[in-house]
């Protein structure tokens, strides 16, 4: 019998200074079996750090060819891609020519630094495509936050996020990667 995803319930109050959004969001996450609590709370943060009324989570790992968090436009095309972890170039590729705007949000240390380092120059070319990091002890801070049902408050100014509730707190500064040239 296969398993189950564990499903997390999120009520995130969310200011984001930088790009003037604020907004209260009552979210469901569903958590794939082979799923940590760590790359859940960073898709969170994705959502956090793109939210708008139109963006949702994808259907998850066992969904191959969909984003981890997505937006339509009303027309049915994809508005923005958001990916976390460590996609295949050719994954970010297809993404940035489906999409008007693709995020990777990336973590794990050592391997998201590898990551980088062999796609960096097969993506650079994508001036559709923002890629950030974090560190491994903002990824584990995350982790920490975790809880089958959670009330987060979230401030996001001058690219520092302040994201906490009950269970604690904790400021992170995801690193700029690769971004788009400003038009």
């Amino acid at each position: 019998m296969a398993l189950k995803s564990t499903i997390f319930k999120v009520e995130l109050q969310l200011a984001d200074l930088d790009r003037s959004h604020f907004g209260d969001y009552s979210l469901t996450i569903a958590r794939h079996p082979s799923e940590t609590d760590e790359r859940m709370m960073v898709r969170l943060l994705a959502f956090a750090l793109n939210a708008s009324e139109a963006l949702v989570f994808g259907r998850g790992l066992s969904t191959e060819d969909e984003a981890d968090l997505w937006e339509m436009d009303p027309t049915g095309a994809i508005e923005r891609w958001i990916d976390v972890g460590l996609p295949d170039e050719k994954d970010v590729r297809r993404a940035c020519n489906r999409s008007r705007h693709v995020v990777v949000l990336s973590y794990g240390g050592r391997s998201a630094e590898i990551w980088w380092q062999q796609t960096s120059g097969k993506v650079s070319g994508q001036k559709n495509l923002r890629v950030l990091a974090l560190s491994v002890e903002e990824g584990q801070a995350l982790a920490a936050l975790a809880e089958r049902t959670m009330r987060l408050q979230c401030t996001i100014q001058d690219g520092i996020v302040w994201l906490g509730g009950d269970e604690g707190h904790v400021e992170l500064k995801p690193k700029v990667l690769l971004a788009p040239e400003a038009a």
